[in-house]
C-alpha cells in the first residue's frame, strides 16, 4: 500500500521563477525541493510522506538547512515554522493566497537583509566580583549567616529581592553599553527575555547585508572590550525570524 504523500512548505520567497533547489534527504529517501507561486510570492516546498512531523534535532536542521540554502540565492526570505504538511499543492496556493496580503507587505521590509542574533553571558567569577563589591548585599548575607533558619526567612526574601535588582543594574549596564551601539547599525533590534540566571542579554539585529562586515567590526570591538566580564555567543546569519509574525491558520470564509 502505498503512503499518502503531502506537500511540506519551508519559507517564502518574492520571485514569480519557477525554482528547483538542492535535493533533500528526508525520511530516508531524496526529494525534490520546488517552489509554488501565487503572483510574485512562492513557497519553498517538498513532497513528503503525509504525516505529524517530530521536532527532533534532525529534523530541525534539516529544516534550517534548507531555508539557509534558500537564503544564498533569495533576498527576500520570511521563514515559516517548523511542521507544516498540507494536502496538495493546491492547498498551498490557497495559503499563500491568502497570506499575500502580509506577504507583500514583508517582502520590502525584509529585502536584502538579515537578522543575527548576541547573547551576552556573565561569567561566573566577574559576577560573584560584582556581589561581593556590593555593600548592601553583603551586609544583608552576613546578617541572614547569622540567623537561625526560621528567623533568616524574611531577610532572605530581601536578599533575593537585592539580587533581583542588582542582576537588572547588570542587564541595565550592558544594553545600553552593547545593545544601543548595535541598535543603531540594525534596521531594527530586539532585546528578548534572556534566559537561565546568567544572561545579560538576548539580542536579535535586523541588518542590511551591506552592512554585515560593519556590524561584525562592532560585535568584534564590544567582545574585546567587555571579554574578561563576559562570553559573546554570536549567531546568524538567519531569517528574520524575531521580526516576521506570520500566521499560517486559514480563515474560513464566513
Amino acid at each position: 500500500m502505498t503512503q499518502e504523500t503531502g506537500i511540506y512548505i519551508f519559507c517564502s520567497i518574492q520571485t514569480e521563477e519557477k525554482k528547483e533547489l538542492e535535493p533533500i534527504e528526508f525520511e530516508g529517501e531524496t526529494r525534490e525541493v520546488f517552489t509554488i507561486h501565487y503572483k510574485d510570492a512562492a513557497m519553498i516546498a517538498a513532497e513528503v510522506p503525509m504525516k505529524i512531523y517530530q521536532p527532533t534535532r534532525d529534523n530541525l536542521m534539516l529544516h534550517q538547512k534548507v531555508i539557509s540554502n534558500v537564503m544564498e540565492t533569495s533576498d527576500t526570505v520570511v521563514p515559516i515554522s517548523f511542521g507544516n504538511v498540507f494536502n496538495s499543492s493546491e492547498d498551498v496556493e490557497v495559503l499563500i493566497e491568502n497570506l499575500y496580503p502580509q506577504l507583500s507587505k514583508l517582502f520590502p521590509e525584509i529585502k536584502n537583509k538579515i537578522e543575527v542574533g548576541l547573547k551576552v553571558v556573565g561569567k561566573k567569577e566577574w559576577l560573584e566580583e560584582q556581589v561581593s563589591q556590593n555593600e548592601k548585599m553583603m551586609k544583608q548575607k552576613s546578617k541572614v549567616s547569622q540567623k537561625s533558619k526560621d528567623a533568616g526567612y524574611f531577610d532572605r526574601i530581601e536578599i533575593g529581592e537585592m539580587a533581583r535588582k542588582f542582576f537588572t543594574s547588570l542587564q541595565d549596564e550592558v544594553e545600553q553599553d552593547i545593545h544601543e551601539p548595535l541598535l543603531k547599525l540594525s534596521a531594527s533590534a530586539k532585546a528578548n527575555e534572556p534566559i537561565g540566571e546568567k544572561m545579560l542579554l538576548n539580542g536579535a539585529y535586523l541588518i542590511d547585508r551591506e552592512k554585515e562586515e560593519q556590524f561584525d567590526k562592532k560585535v568584534n570591538e564590544l567582545h574585546d572590550k567587555w571579554q574578561d566580564k563576559v562570553e559573546f555567543k554570536y549567531t546568524g546569519p538567519w531569517p528574520a525570524y524575531n521580526f516576521i509574525n506570520i500566521k499560517l491558520k486559514v480563515e474560513e470564509p464566513t
